[in-house]
């Protein structure tokens, strides 16, 4: 057994499909619109692993912008980068390009070596070993 994919609704599908094919070298599908719904969505395919889908539709409803407030549900992302220096590279390639880091990268008490960004919509990402 395996998770198959991970689903994140967006405010703009376009962005977060760029930033996981940049940053993450994710395979993009073409766009699904189903008009009816006015829904929309991308699956993304990892070089190594699992999807994620991009949703968009009107009718989702958007959680507060704070990232240091935690709520039920989904918490994070984590990617495996193989090794401490390529938290280390890519932790510091996020922030030069403007993304915010939350924590790390560090060594955390149940043994990961990791660091948490925000991604373009604000989503947890953590990048570890």
């Amino acid at each position: 057994m395996k998770i198959e994919h991970v689903a994140i609704w967006c405010n703009c599908l376009e962005t977060m499909k760029l930033f996981y094919q940049r940053y993450f070298d994710a395979k993009c599908s073409d766009i699904y619109i189903n008009p009816e719904k006015k829904f929309s969505s991308y699956f993304l395919t990892l070089p190594d692993g699992p999807r994620i889908e991009l949703m968009n539709m009107d009718s989702f409803q958007v959680l507060p912008a704070d990232p240091y407030i935690q709520f039920t549900g989904l918490a994070h992302i984590a990617f495996s980068l193989g090794s401490e220096e390529k938290v280390n590279q890519m932790t510091e390639r996020f922030t030069a390009d403007g993304f915010k880091l939350l924590d790390g990268p560090r060594w955390t008490g149940d043994g990961y070596y990791e660091s948490v960004i925000l991604d373009p919509e604000g989503n947890r990402l953590e990048l570890t070993v």
